[in-house]
């Protein structure tokens, strides 16, 4: 007579993979759920860029503050990932003009106060935005976009 069904042994190994395939999967999951989180700091960030180009092109020169750049204040973008948005040297000392800071909350992967900058190139009488990673308080780079996560800025 033949026996129908899977061995105990057989059943173990279909477990056994399933494991591992599950350790490997969750902290890959979770890496990406805070990526996910950063793109809203992205988007957010887009529309202050758009609120200093607006002005950059109407005077000539870079907002030295939200208020300049017709923006709220940096607590007006706040989210539940989202801290601030601020606009050049109001985010603090040490930031160009025009650079346009989104600080980050406390979040999973996330150090509270975290931020990530793009900030103005006006070169060539046009405007282009760099990523950057402050060195002091910069969001981990791992959770960063790809063009940010290099040494150097990278045109955004």
């Amino acid at each position: 007579m033949r026996q129908k069904g899977f061995t105990l042994i057989e059943l173990m190994i279909v477990v056994a993979i399933i494991g591992i395939l599950a350790a490997v999967a969750v902290p890959a999951y979770s890496d990406y759920t805070v990526r996910a989180k950063v793109t809203e700091a992205i988007t957010a960030a887009g529309a202050a860029k758009t609120s200093v180009a607006d002005y950059y092109y109407a005077n000539g020169e870079l907002p030295a503050n939200n208020d300049e750049a017709g923006l709220g204040p940096n607590t007006d973008y706040e989210t539940d990932v989202i801290s601030a948005v601020s606009v050049g040297t109001e985010t603090g000392a040490g930031f160009a003009l025009g650079t346009v800071t989104v600080s980050f909350k406390d979040t999973k992967g996330i150090e509270p106060a975290s931020v990530l900058s793009f900030v103005p190139d006006t070169s060539n009488n046009s405007l282009a935005w760099n990523c950057e990673i402050p060195d002091t308080d910069g969001l981990p780079a791992q959770y960063a976009p790809a063009n940010c996560r290099s040494t150097t800025s990278a045109t955004n």
